[in-house]
């Protein structure tokens, strides 16, 4: 383009040389010629001679600015090959950097670090980084912090102190020190002297860093333990930190209290004080022990450090799973024997005449029939297929309940025929005997079945955990109801009958481990056939279902409970079998029920 423009000037004006431009003021001077020559370039579309140097100018321009930007762009190409990403959630950003800025950045991560994985995080810097932010308070002397996720706290406190110590962990307030009345501070840790006292020997005051964290739904301070899918969190997301810096605390004398207050939980939900160990990078209870409230757990644990009230689960839906296989396991096996039982009842009554007319085995026959009737519900009721309708959930409900009572019943009866038989021994005749026994037996749970199913009880009874997920469904108690129905016609008939058979278990069972030491002139037998008595006897009071108290302390109880309690159809055939096939010299020196079983039987006759 330049090139053209000189050639066009040269021709234009016959010199390289010659003055390009009309005349003007201190210009070049005006010639018809060039009015001509700029008006034929003018009509024919050509540059005047004054576009050479305005396009050079262009050109020279537009190429300095396309060599500036490929320069930047060179140079922020190159910047982002070199510069790593700027992701605080990897931990080392903020590293030991405690100011709020950076506090509310690093926080961001509680919500960032997911199980979705869509943020990049490396949890064990982020976990340290939190665990490093008390040595942070106790090192710089700070004395609050208050952000929506974070309260902080850092107080003087004297080794000197004559009392212990108080403060709030509202998760609204920053802690603070408080009084001893636990109405009005629901959420406190108590802070025992002893603590202060041990300290005494190296320095007169310490330095104490309190701090309530709220770690969100994320993936922070969860482990190995919450990272299940089962429900399992960190109660309210919230952890409770305590620490003198530098200086370890562990292993005391008289523990720390820490309260948490809560609502009702769910009835498939356990809690549990624990602590985060950051060398295993989980949950632990090591030196932490558990005291449950109506509204309020009380964790007591003997060192400093992060804690926190885990939710779990107690029944999840691979637990539930387990316990039902075991339990129609256990349940297939006793209607097996349950129904040997009946059989070799009916046999001996057509083999013994004076079979017919003892009350003894007529009881332990009831209490098969009911436990078997019982165990098939249950078959039914768990493997129940087809969700049936609201009418036949119902009346399976209903049927279930009813024969569990029945079996309660019976059980009571088996311990009041051992009271009359082995405690009261005379005076214990009764006109028609049996059949008053079969009236209470079979008739007291019909009035209760029939009462609970006239007010509406029966429906579906789901178990949940914490995330709504349903573990288990029966057809049993409405769960509007379940809480003022189940307690009342199930629990609380339970306690009655666990109360009375124990204290009549007892006392038999005392009467046979001394009564052999108080007769003179008889030889004492083994005790091990008086201890094999006492467990036979257990079989016939439903010592299997005592086992329930002991759920709450853990899940091996439970699988303990469905375990043996399933088993209570073979406990009774081999007590039933023990009892009545061998020779009848033998049942008179192994058992006192048997002898006892003649006399009653004498007396009706």
């Amino acid at each position: 383009m330049v090139v053209w423009c000189r050639k066009a000037e040269k021709e234009a004006t016959g010199s390289a040389t010659q003055p390009c431009g009309r005349a003007g003021k201190g210009g070049r001077p005006h010639h018809r010629a060039w009015d001509q020559r700029d008006a034929q370039t003018q009509g024919s579309g050509q540059r005047g001679p004054d576009c050479p140097r305005m396009m050079t100018l262009r050109a020279l321009g537009v190429l300095l600015l396309s060599l500036l930007l490929l320069w930047a762009s060179g140079m922020e190409n190159s910047r982002s090959q070199t510069e790593k990403p700027r992701n605080v959630c990897l931990g080392s950003i903020n590293e030991g950097q405690y100011e709020s800025f950076h506090l509310g950045s690093t926080a961001e991560c509680f919500t960032k670090c997911t199980q979705s994985g869509n943020e990049p995080c490396n949890l064990e810097n982020l976990q340290r980084y939190w665990l490093d932010f008390e040595y942070h308070l106790v090192k710089s002397h700070s004395n609050t912090v208050n952000m929506s996720f974070l309260k902080a706290a850092v107080q003087n406190v004297s080794t000197s102190i004559s009392e212990d110590l108080f403060f709030s962990l509202t998760s609204s307030q920053v802690p603070g020190q408080v009084t001893e009345d636990e109405h009005a501070y629901p959420d406190r840790v108590r802070l025992p002297r002893s603590l202060f006292e041990s300290l005494q020997s190296n320095r007169s005051e310490v330095l104490l860093a309190i701090t309530i964290l709220d770690v969100g739904p994320g993936n922070l301070f969860k482990g190995p333990q919450l990272s299940r899918k089962d429900g399992s969190h960190v109660l309210n997301n919230r952890l409770v930190g305590l620490s003198l810096g530098s200086i370890p605390v562990s292993r005391l004398a008289e523990p720390l209290e820490i309260t948490f207050s809560h609502q009702h939980l769910p009835p498939n939900m356990a809690l549990n004080c624990v602590f985060w160990d950051a060398t295993k990078g989980d949950w632990s209870s090591t030196g932490c022990s558990t005291e449950l409230r109506a509204k309020r757990t009380v964790c007591r644990c003997d060192h400093l450090t992060f804690f926190a009230l885990l939710l779990k689960p107690i029944l999840d839906q691979d637990t539930v799973k387990s316990l039902i296989r075991i339990s129609q396991a256990g349940c297939g096996a006793s209607m097996i024997f349950l129904a040997f039982t009946i059989v070799l009842y009916a046999a001996l009554r057509f083999y013994r005449l004076r079979f017919k007319s003892e009350d003894a085995p007529k009881i332990h026959v009831a209490l098969s029939v009911s436990l078997f009737l019982l165990n098939l519900t249950f078959f039914v009721n768990v493997g129940q297929g087809p969700e049936p309708r609201d009418a036949a959930c119902r009346a399976r409900g209903g049927i279930f309940h009813y024969f569990l009572l029945c079996t309660f019943t019976w059980m009571g009866l088996e311990a009041f025929h051992l009271y009359l038989l082995v405690i009261k021994v005379f005076n214990t005749y009764f006109g028609h005997y049996f059949l008053k026994l079969s009236l209470v037996g079979w008739g007291l749970p019909a009035l209760i079945v029939f009462g609970t199913g006239s007010a509406g009880s029966y429906g579906r009874y789901a178990i949940r955990d914490q995330r709504n997920v349903t573990t288990l469904e029966l057809c049993w108690f409405r769960e509007k109801t379940a809480d003022s129905a189940l307690y009342t016609t199930v629990h609380g008939y339970f306690l009655v009958t666990f109360l009375f058979s124990a204290v009549v278990l007892g006392l038999v069972a005392w009467k046979i481990f001394t009564l052999p030491r108080a007769t003179t002139g008889r030889e004492q037998g083994p005790s091990w056939k008086g201890f094999l008595t006492v467990l036979g006897l257990s079989s016939l009071v439903g010592v299997t279902w005592w086992l329930a108290i002991l759920t709450p302390l853990g899940l091996s109880t439970i699988y303990v409970f469905s375990l043996f309690n399933s088993l209570q159809g073979v406990f009774i055939f081999c007590w039933f079998a023990t009892l009545y096939f061998p020779s009848r010299s033998a049942v008179t020196s192994s058992s006192g029920t048997g002898r006892a079983d003649q006399v009653h039987t004498t007396s009706h006759e």
